[in-house]
């Protein structure tokens, strides 16, 4: 699907000679002299290079067709997670430098979408935020809980983060998706 330059916004998915880029800047710029142009930054989405184009208001670009699945996480074969289809139950193993950055902040059985490129699986989506359980804890010194320090804590999936120090061993904590930061303290039937 073909658009003009001037539509192009950050964050889109857009095909250059067949490979997929996702625009993580845009700029319209207007020199001194010359003409106007559009700056465009994007990122291979598969190798993360980077790659910046100058493109002017009316030239056409291709806007890859997406398309999002509800999925389960079922399990792990080797290094690939391996999704389940919430509606006709296939299977999708995605490569782990497609997934991994998601892996940390997804428990088992755990509902997300999955975004497909011609029928091929190319990213995991998060919500904005997750509830997981956490399994370890360090001991808070008495005393401390006037500061605002944080201490170490690893989840039920290995992800390890900084909690306040009346976070203990066994409870369940809403973490941001985007930053790997603490939110709030959540209870066991957020989990679900």
């Amino acid at each position: 699907m073909g658009i003009k330059a001037n539509q192009i916004r950050k964050g889109m998915i857009l095909v250059f000679d067949g490979e997929l880029f996702q625009v993580t800047d845009f700029e319209h710029r207007k020199p001194g002299k010359g003409q106007a142009f559009n700056q465009v930054r994007c990122k291979h989405h598969r190798t993360g290079t980077k790659k910046v184009m100058k493109l002017s208001s009316d030239e056409e670009v291709d806007q890859a067709y997406l398309e999002r699945k509800a999925c389960t996480f079922s399990y792990m074969e080797g290094a690939n997670p391996v999704f389940m289809d919430s509606e006709n139950f296939e299977q999708y193993s995605l490569e782990p430098n497609l997934s991994a950055d998601a892996m940390p902040f997804i428990r088992d059985n755990q509902a997300v979408d999955i975004t497909f490129y011609e029928g091929n699986p190319i990213a995991v989506e998060l919500p904005g935020s997750v509830v997981l359980k956490v399994v370890e804890a360090e001991i808070a010194a008495r005393g401390d809980t006037v500061t605002n320090d944080k201490k170490r804590a690893v989840c039920d999936t290995g992800l390890e983060i900084r909690v306040p120090n009346y976070i203990e061993s066994g409870e369940c904590v809403k973490i941001s998706t985007e930053t790997g930061d603490f939110i709030a303290r959540a209870s066991e039937d957020d989990l679900a």
